[in-house]
């Protein structure tokens, strides 16, 4: 399990996510959290199957953007529930991460939300209140 928490706030019709850490690579896993929590019941998936993610961009906000929808694309081809998730930052703004779940069952993880994409409104990637943290608003 990933130290650290996950939340969310309101943003009209759409919904914003936030992971939160004592590292950014525990905010990012938070906010993949987030963002699968948004859509099925986390806690009743089993990490039977893993997925690597390599990801590159301009700044770290890209690179939040960039892994979570990257997560839902390899979710989606793959029709997996996600629910456990360690990412590896490096300088250049390169990201090595994994995910670990299971084929989805409705019966099992309860479809909730549907998220289309991560976006880069309210994009926020940075310290607050003594926290690392990763913000964005998801498409839904």
């Amino acid at each position: 399990m990933v130290p650290g928490s996950y939340d969310y706030f309101e943003h009209q019709a759409d919904m914003g996510i936030e992971g939160r850490g004592s590292t950014m690579a525990e905010a990012f896993a938070q906010a993949a959290r987030a963002l699968f929590s948004l859509m099925i019941d986390i806690d009743q998936v089993r990490p039977l199957e893993k997925i690597s993610l390599h990801c590159q961009a301009h700044d770290q906000g890209e690179l939040l953007v960039e892994w979570l929808n990257g997560l839902l694309t390899q979710a989606d081809i793959q029709r997996l529930a996600l629910g456990e998730f360690q990412v590896k930052l490096s300088e250049e703004n390169r990201l090595e991460g994994c995910a670990w779940g299971e084929p989805f069952d409705p019966q099992r993880h309860h479809p909730r939300t549907e998220v289309k994409a991560a976006t880069y409104a309210m994009l926020f990637v940075g310290q607050e209140k003594g926290e690392q943290v990763a913000r964005c608003v998801v498409d839904l």
